[in-house]
């Protein structure tokens, strides 16, 4: 059984229901967000832009959910500073730079320089979030990943916030992604991924889905691939939606949680559609209709099917920790 400190205790159900579920949404897109406004209006949004597209999905969106996972650039304090981040929603905040150092041996995650586990804390957010590119089977690089993991680990021990990493497979030099041999590889992949790093001082898992739809319809063999990974991780995780579209996104959010997950944390696949969108109204709109209502869709599964973060740690919600006289001595 992990000792969670007080702190992440009390970070943990900041950022999940109170049935102990994770219902949480992804807008800390920098690079990919750009890339996406640029494709659908023919120009690279500026700083205000970014901002506004921003401030529009949080608004939309957070009373909705348990938790939103912002970044330090344009979302999270702009977010909170507008007023548009309810009191009653959990806090992630991104840790890393965007994009990647790339190798011959893998894909090297670098953290936000000038940014921090201490400011992550210092303002108010309820957890830290991380995002690896990760391959098991890459031994140099895959060790340079744990490395950075245990260090950032380590301050959030410190400060006693939650830590949760989000570790992504990737396609190496004539690898393709989409490609049948790939998703072959990708059970695999995953799998081994969530025991490597369940076995570090972190404490939640943001995971991909173990599967390629394209390439594996079998409901049973779906199944039984998310319940292989729960059985690899030792601690809480949940389904992340990786840009595919939201019929996928909620089948995936339904198996993983019957098979153990404790919910989701969805970006792309909930709210792409209005990015395309050129009149600040009319995405306004779609985000508290359309949008919303598939926030609440997941919830509903999740809340169905989820198991409560504290179950994965043998824990119950009316004891998550045992607390001595004087403890705050030692704190």
């Amino acid at each position: 059984m992990r000792a969670l400190g007080i702190g992440k205790i009390r970070g943990l159900q900041q950022i999940s229901t109170d049935d102990g579920i994770f219902t949480m949404c992804a807008m800390d897109h920098r690079d990919s967000l750009q890339s996406m406004i640029e494709k659908a209006h023919g120009k690279k949004p500026d700083y205000k832009e970014m901002v506004e597209y921003k401030l529009d999905l949080c608004t939309a969106l957070a009373p909705y959910s348990s938790a939103v996972l912002l970044d330090p650039i344009y979302g999270a304090p702009q977010c909170i500073a507008s007023g548009v981040l309810p009191r009653s929603t959990g806090l992630l905040v991104s840790i890393e730079a965007t994009g990647y150092e790339g190798t011959s041996e893998g894909r090297i995650t670098k953290l936000l320089e000038g940014w921090g586990v201490q400011k992550i804390k210092r303002m108010g957010a309820s957890a830290v979030k991380m995002l690896v590119y990760y391959r098991p089977d890459l031994a140099s690089a895959a060790a340079k990943q744990q490395d950075t993991i245990k260090r950032v680990a380590r301050e959030c021990l410190k400060y006693d916030i939650p830590f949760l990493v989000e570790p992504k497979t990737y396609a190496l030099g004539n690898e393709n992604p989409r490609s049948a041999q790939f998703a072959a590889k990708k059970p695999d992949f995953v799998i081994e991924t969530v025991r490597q790093l369940t076995q570090l001082p972190l404490d939640v898992l943001k995971v991909e889905f173990p599967a390629d739809f394209d390439y594996e319809t079998d409901e049973k063999r779906l199944l039984e691939l998310c319940r292989r990974l729960d059985e690899a991780a030792t601690v809480p995780w949940v389904i992340l939606s990786a840009g595919i579209d939201y019929p996928a996104f909620r089948h995936e959010v339904e198996l993983a949680c019957r098979a153990g997950a404790s919910g989701f944390l969805g970006g792309r696949a909930i709210w792409q559609e209005a990015i395309a969108m050129r009149d600040r109204k009319e995405r306004v709109k779609f985000l508290s209709a359309t949008v919303v209502d598939r926030l609440k869709e997941l919830t509903e599964i999740a809340t169905k099917y989820g198991a409560p973060w504290y179950r994965k740690l043998n824990l119950s919600s009316s004891r998550l920790a045992t607390i001595s006289d004087g403890w705050y001595r030692d704190y």
